[in-house]
């Protein structure tokens, strides 16, 4: 897999947040989609006390959600706990599960942020900037921003504020279950990504290919 965007990653914190702030104007927050068969799950976990990190790409068709593939990779953790910079601690082996993949995904769904982060570059922006792949962040909990009450209905959200800024969607993707945070991570707009989620989650909170990679991350 060739990245449309690589960079060093044995970088300090702080020279992390100034590559931050040079990538997420490549961000791109519109509709850029090819036809949509393979939809991928990403999700990260850690082994021996964070010393390794285990990261998944679960793959399933679209949209009927059915497994087709799914890769793990591990490597030595290489990057400290930095709250906002955590992708620089998850990527390098997301990216190594990703090159296992014997086809692409049309989209990533990734367990975290797109840019609903402090410099508009969770990891789903992160990666999605890196592949040149279309992504959108699903986070289980808020980062930033301030949100109304969501309606108890299922398919019911409203939007994720920092300012005067949308950074996302507080959706509920089952009735009277906690919402997730859903935003932009690369070519796709907020309301598409709003469907697609949606759309890849029939039956529990998070969306299936999510889960998936869940559930092979957290694995021993």
């Amino acid at each position: 897999m060739k990245l449309h965007h690589a960079h060093a990653w044995d970088l300090s914190p702080a020279e992390a947040r100034v590559l931050q702030g040079q990538l997420a104007p490549q961000v791109e927050r519109q509709d850029r989609l090819g036809p949509l068969r393979r939809m991928a799950g990403v999700d990260v976990g850690f082994e021996d006390s964070g010393r390794i990190t285990r990261a998944v790409v679960s793959v399933l068709s679209w949209p009927d959600l059915a497994p087709l593939e799914d890769a793990v990779a591990r490597q030595p953790t290489g990057f400290p706990y930095v709250p906002g910079l955590l992708s620089f601690r998850e990527l390098p082996a997301v990216l190594q599960a990703l090159e296992q993949l014997q086809n692409l995904p049309d989209l990533l769904l990734c367990d975290g942020q797109g840019i609903a982060h402090p410099r508009r570059l969770g990891i789903a922006a992160h990666l999605g900037v890196l592949t040149d792949l279309p992504a959108i962040g699903v986070g289980k909990s808020r980062l930033i921003g301030v949100h109304e009450d969501v309606p108890e209905d299922r398919a019911a959200w409203c939007a994720l504020r920092d300012g005067d800024e949308v950074i996302g969607a507080v959706l509920r993707t089952r009735a009277r279950v906690k919402p997730v945070y859903v935003s932009v991570g690369h070519r796709v707009s907020l309301a598409t990504a709003i469907e697609l989620v949606l759309g890849a989650t029939p039956r529990y909170r998070l969306p299936e290919p999510i889960r998936r990679a869940d559930q092979l991350a957290s694995r021993r």
